[in-house]
């Protein structure tokens, strides 16, 4: 694991928008890339001008890269069907007691269920699969992704220039970057996730008022 978290490292330093387009949609697919270690580092060197980039184009290109790896992970799962997908999903962890209740969930939440989850790690990468499964519309689907995936981003660029331009030797350990970052979000995906609660909350609430009486 070492040596690829190097590797994706140098893609990011060598192919500067390209390295960033490209980890981002393996990172919005089954493929383990973590963003920290893709818009932080990025929006870092962008910041100093060391690779021409520019920390806006840092987040737009993190989002075009999410929205090209989510969209792809939609079409797939919605051509393979829920019949392959219970098949050989079980080599990314997926069985069918989590694929049913990812149905659910999108089949109550539906777009506001898509848009948290592009802001939550480990759900982000996996939730365009039961959104392919379910035939949630493309639309509503690639606007909630971007919508998620543009603000995760954005996020993660300013901690990439707060967290590593506060300690510029972080940039020397990619390990211990991604420690760094994560430690230091904590609390903006706990209010994510306290949000997220409230929306679901008063989401069934009013449901259940507009439920005509039995």
């Amino acid at each position: 694991m070492h040596d690829l978290i190097v590797t994706w490292f140098e893609w990011v330093h060598d192919w500067h928008y390209w390295g960033v387009l490209l980890l981002m949609a393996m990172e919005s697919s089954i493929l383990p890339v973590p963003s920290e270690l893709v818009i932080p580092p990025a929006a870092y060197w962008a910041t100093r001008g060391d690779n021409g980039t520019t920390l806006v184009g840092v987040v737009l290109v993190g989002t075009a890269g999410s929205y090209l790896g989510a969209a792809i992970m939609y079409g797939l799962s919605r051509w393979l069907g829920r019949p392959l997908v219970l098949k050989y999903g079980r080599f990314v962890h997926i069985t069918p007691a989590k694929l049913e209740r990812a149905e659910r969930f999108l089949a109550r939440y539906e777009r506001g269920g898509v848009f948290f989850a592009r802001l939550l790690p480990v759900v982000r990468h996996l939730i365009g699969i039961p959104a392919g499964v379910v035939r949630m519309p493309f639309l509503s689907y690639s606007v909630m992704t971007i919508l998620g995936s543009g603000i995760w981003c954005a996020v993660l660029a300013w901690f990439g220039q707060k967290v590593l331009g506060g300690d510029p030797k972080l940039m020397e350990d990619p390990e211990a970057m991604s420690h760094a970052i994560k430690s230091n979000m904590i609390w903006i995906v706990g209010g994510i996730v306290v949000l997220a609660v409230l929306y679901f909350a008063m989401l069934r609430l009013t449901q259940k008022r507009e439920q005509p009486a039995a």
